[in-house]
């Protein structure tokens, strides 16, 4: 198969990993600033501070479990509504757009091309992931995609990514994970899978579980080696 090229770099086919899996959020989409927007917006009209690191541990996580955070970061306050409201706000005029994180599109086009089989493990509703990527002109590229709703427990619990395998029918040593929250790494070492943490939303000390770490998706080399 012929090498493709992208930045001057070669992508060759040749690699010890038989199948890819991403994470949606903060990885292969830049939704986590506009998130992080709509959550301050809860606050401030409750006239709370923002709890920056109760916000980031948001992160990567199920909205079923960020109820439970909810729940004991803010007492006295009803998760449920709080969640409702931040699912609101999201759509709110004024916040960071939806945006293709950088190299995304071009990464999953390339190793799809490659004859790559790929999965996509997200902690957001089914609804919401199918959207994105199909806004991003991505939804094809993916043979399986598993959303919140497909999973007894979420991140950093690794049903979702040995699901992805599974259905890939690849085995987890052979498959390696795009992710860039500390839950989603935890996630997919805890499935045996090989782990590329991309610091787009975290910083690089808070990803160093991952086997590599990188800027973001332009920083891709493939084919990786271990």
């Amino acid at each position: 198969m012929a090498a493709a090229a992208r930045g001057g770099r070669q992508v060759r086919p040749a690699t010890p990993f038989r199948a890819v899996v991403f994470d949606l959020d903060g990885t292969l989409v830049d939704s986590e600033s506009r998130s992080d927007a709509a959550w301050r917006r809860v606050f401030g009209a409750r006239g709370m501070a923002p709890d920056d690191t109760l916000i980031r541990s948001f992160v990567g996580r199920r909205g079923k479990d960020v109820l439970a955070l909810l729940a004991e970061g803010v007492p006295g306050h009803d998760p449920a509504v709080l969640m409702a409201e931040a699912s609101a706000r999201f759509h709110d005029p004024g916040l960071p757009p939806l945006a293709a994180m950088p190299g995304a599109v071009t990464l999953v086009r390339e190793l799809g091309a490659l004859g790559l089989p790929l999965g996509l493990v997200t902690s957001a509703g089914r609804r919401y992931a199918e959207r994105t990527l199909t806004q991003l002109g991505l939804r094809p590229a993916f043979a399986v995609v598993v959303a919140a709703e497909d999973v007894a427990v979420g991140k950093p619990d690794p049903e979702g990514y040995a699901q992805a395998c599974r259905v890939l029918g690849v085995g987890a040593a052979a498959c390696v994970a795009f992710e860039d929250a500390p839950a989603g790494v935890a996630a997919v070492k805890a499935a045996g899978m090989y782990c590329v943490a991309v610091a787009t939303t975290h910083e690089p000390d808070d990803l160093a579980a991952a086997d590599q770490i990188l800027a973001d998706l332009t920083a891709v080399a493939w084919p990786l080696s271990r």
